[in-house]
Formats: C-alpha cells, sequence, structure tokens
C-alpha cells in the first residue's frame, strides 16, 4: 500500500454512505479502526483512523443529497477517501456520484459484493448471476433498475474495465486505470469475486492523491485488508490507540467473523440475578418479503411481535401504543419485535414516513434497550430519536449485521434491509442473548468439546 502519513500508520479514511447500514457496514468492513458519525461531519479522521460518515441521503431530493456529500467532502483532509453506494444501485446514485466526482482526479468505481452474490461483468451488476434490471430487486422502489452502472450514474462519464484486465498481470490494471482517468474518464471495474476487488484497490491506490474510491461493502472490506496489511508493517499498534476506543474485552473477536453466539461476556449487560439488564428491541423496518420468516423464527423461540399498521404510523396524531413488557415483567427473554404490519401493500414513496413513524412509536421503549434495527432509514431514525450520533463498531455477527456500542454503553446491531438468511434476526438475538432457547422444534444439542482455535476468517467473506 503506497500511501502512508509521517507517523509511519495507515492512511486515515474517510468514507461516505448514504444510509446508516451501509455505513456500519463499512466501517466492520474497514476493520473497525474508528467509528461511525450520523452525519453532519465536524472534524476530519486522525492519522490512521477510520470515520464513516451518514448522510442519511437515500430518500433525500437528489439536490439535496448532492448538497449533503459536497459539504462532506470539505472535511476529507488528505488520506483515503470512500463513497459507500448501494449494491443494487438504489438511492440518488447519479446526483451524489456528480458530486463527488467534483475536484477529484479520477474515482475508481466497484460495485460488486461477492458475499452477498453481487457481482460486475460488462459494467453490468448480476444479481446471483441475473442481471439486476431483469430481476425484482427494486419491487420496492419507484422507478426501473438501471440497466448498467453508467446508465445509472448518469451523466457522470464512465468507461468500463473488463474483467480480463483488472485479473490480467501487473501492472496492466494501474496502467488502464491511469490512462482513462488521465483522459477524463471515471473507470467501472468489473468483479466477481474479493481477489478481484484486492487488485482493484491496490491499483487504484497506487494511483495517488486525488484519486477517490466508489464502491460497496464489498470495496470497502478490500481497502480494510490492505489497511490491515499497512498497520502490520508499522508494528500491529493501531487498533490500540486512540482512535479505537473500545475495551480489550470489545476487541475480543475479529471483524469479519461469523459467528452466531457471543462475542463477548459483557454483551449481554447482566443483571445481579444473571438476566439481561435491557430488554431486546428489534425493530424491522423493511419491506422485503425475508423479513417475514425472519421475525417467525425470533417468535418460536419466545420473542413477542407487534406489527403495527402503516396507516398509524405515517398518522402524526395517531401514536401506536407500544409497551415491551408483560404484565409480570419482561416479556420472554426480554425480546419484542416491532415491524410493519404487512397485510396491505405499503406504497414505495412512503418509505422515510414509515421509518419515521416506527421511530416515534418505539422510542420510549428503545431508550431502556439494546437495540436491533434493519434498514438504514429505520436505524437512522430510531437513533435521532434517542440522540445518538456516534457509534463505535465492534464486530460484525455475519454479513451486515454490524454490532456497536453507543456511549451509554448499549448494543446497538444494524444491518440492510435486504440482507441476512432466513435466520438472519435468530442469529443476532443469540449473538446479544447467549441463553436464548431454541426453537420447541429443535431439541437441545449437548455441549460440543472445545475445539481449537481457527484462524480468523477474511474479512466480508463468510466461515
Amino acid at each position: 500500500m503506497s500511501r502512508t502519513t509521517r507517523t509511519g500508520l495507515p492512511p486515515r479514511v474517510f468514507a461516505l454512505a448514504d444510509d446508516l447500514s451501509g455505513a456500519a457496514e463499512v466501517a466492520a468492513a474497514l476493520g473497525l479502526r474508528g467509528r461511525i458519525v450520523l452525519g453532519p461531519a465536524t472534524a476530519p479522521p486522525c492519522d490512521g483512523e477510520s470515520v464513516v460518515l451518514d448522510l442519511d441521503t437515500r430518500q433525500l431530493a437528489p439536490e439535496d443529497a448532492a448538497g449533503a456529500v459536497r459539504a462532506a467532502l470539505a472535511y476529507a483532509d488528505g488520506g483515503v477517501v470512500l463513497k459507500k453506494i448501494d449494491s443494487l444501485l438504489r438511492g440518488n446514485l447519479a446526483a451524489e456520484a456528480a458530486a463527488y466526482a467534483t475536484g477529484a482526479t479520477g474515482v475508481v468505481i466497484a460495485p460488486a459484493l461477492p458475499v452477498a452474490g453481487r457481482t460486475v461483468r460488462e459494467g453490468v451488476v448480476n444479481l446471483h448471476g441475473t442481471a439486476l434490471h431483469t430481476t425484482d430487486a427494486w419491487r420496492a422502489e419507484p422507478g426501473a433498475a438501471p440497466v448498467s452502472v453508467g446508465a445509472a450514474l448518469g451523466g457522470v462519464p464512465t468507461r468500463v474495465v473488463p474483467l480480463a484486465t483488472v485479473r490480467a498481470p501487473e501492472p496492466t490494471l494501474y496502467d488502464r486505470l491511469r490512462v482513462l482517468v488521465a483522459e477524463g474518464y471515471h473507470p467501472v471495474c468489473d468483479a466477481e469475486t474479493d481477489a478481484d476487488l484486492d487488485a482493484i484497490a491496490e491499483a487504484a491506490l497506487r494511483l495517488g492523491p486525488g484519486i477517490r474510491l466508489m464502491g460497496t461493502g464489498g470495496l470497502a472490506a478490500a481497502l480494510g485488508r490492505r489497511l490491515a496489511e499497512a498497520d502490520r508493517a508499522a508494528g500491529g499498534g493501531l487498533l490500540g490507540r486512540g482512535g479505537d476506543r473500545s475495551t480489550e474485552a470489545d476487541r475480543g473477536r475479529p471483524t469479519g467473523t461469523d459467528t452466531a453466539g457471543p462475542a463477548r461476556a459483557d454483551d449481554v449487560s447482566p443483571a445481579l440475578d444473571g438476566t439481561p439488564s435491557r430488554p431486546l428491541l428489534v425493530v424491522v423496518g423493511t419491506a422485503e418479503p425475508a423479513a417475514v420468516a425472519q421475525i417467525a423464527q425470533l417468535v418460536a423461540v419466545g420473542a413477542r411481535h407487534l406489527p403495527l399498521p402503516a396507516r398509524t404510523l405515517t398518522d402524526h396524531s395517531a401514536r401506536p401504543p407500544l409497551n415491551t413488557r408483560t404484565e409480570g415483567g419482561r416479556t420472554p427473554d426480554g425480546i419484542t419485535v416491532v415491524s410493519i404490519d404487512g397485510t396491505h401493500a405499503v406504497d414505495p414513496g412512503a418509505a422515510r414516513g414509515l421509518a419515521a413513524g416506527l421511530a416515534r412509536a418505539v422510542a420510549e421503549a428503545a431508550h431502556d434497550s439494546d437495540l436491533v434495527l434493519t434498514g438504514g432509514e429505520t436505524a437512522r431514525r430510531v437513533l435521532d430519536a434517542l440522540g445518538v450520533r456516534e457509534l463505535l463498531p465492534l464486530d460484525q455477527i455475519h454479513h451486515g449485521a454490524v454490532r456497536s456500542r453507543t456511549a451509554d454503553g448499549r448494543r446497538v446491531v444494524t444491518r440492510p434491509g435486504s440482507y441476512g438468511d432466513t435466520d438472519s434476526l435468530l442469529r443476532i438475538a443469540r449473538a446479544l442473548r447467549p441463553g436464548l432457547a431454541p426453537p420447541p422444534d429443535q431439541p437441545v444439542a449437548p455441549p460440543a468439546p472445545p475445539a481449537p482455535p481457527a484462524p480468523p476468517a477474511p474479512l466480508g467473506e463468510p466461515t
């Protein structure tokens, strides 16, 4: 990695995301070496630190989203700059990309996310091998999916860098990127594997100052691997410096691990009687069909489910009652799931209003709870209601499900709405509440004999 600082540490990284779950995904991918700021920015990162700024622009008007990007870039004072984009090309991508490219020598763009089955071939995003624009992945969006990355970027001048060039022996990729940037183009790189993204990140960083990166959590993970190499070359001391304010216990598991169990004993926040000191509130703000099955698995182990009608969430004159406790005390295992009642179809244009309604509905209960928040818009609205302005990322329970800590010591797990298998919420709950009983139709497995420790999984890859 060619960019270094006068201190010998890896360079600072300033990353921008358009929603909170994406910001948390990037923070985990970069190696938990910094903090997540719920914008606006107030200061650039320090040497060796990563600051991931949630711009909260996914649902804004395009001109407002572009303005937020321009304002944030005023804090990009040297180091590496990364713009996180949605792997399905949603949001104000064209407006934000145009603002992001302004003032840059060039922007290297790599939207692939192999761990989620999202690849790029000939400049077209594919979802598990099928071109994005021919799938129903944009069913909750107001328009049709773009036919290519270039089309999604609007008037930003781009040229595709084919997979053969990405995988060619060095310095082929570097030379091609350099030529395209010199000609005034922003390269859109094909990629199907993490190794492809590693090659792109390495070549882009070699281009020097003035080059900005744009991509998904996959490109952020490739950058994170480069930072880890630079950290080792600097003596491996970065994670113990002031940029990472987690405790030694909090750093007990490396990022990128894929675990269904607790990372640390202090994650559970035990009370004197051995029960969790806080309830666990799960707020599901996604319209994805998979969420129904994910919630069902939590209900099967005793969680309480409160589906709230969409009409009451968008009616400011009505505040849906929400009680996360039963008459006898806590709900079973202290877990309550709140979601939007999916009985009737929801207007895609109502997403921001529904997220705000969910935040209003859960605000009182959320003050006394650890939180699991799915959907970036919902996560941001809930944390805004609580006055949370910064998160310290701790680890990743599964890809995209990032556990963080607030200033008051609570645990917050954020996850994009479109991520996760059927057992996603159950795995997250078990990580936060390790005593959670198995579903009634599953026998309790005898304890397994201790296994020798395995090497950490590569960041962003499932184990």
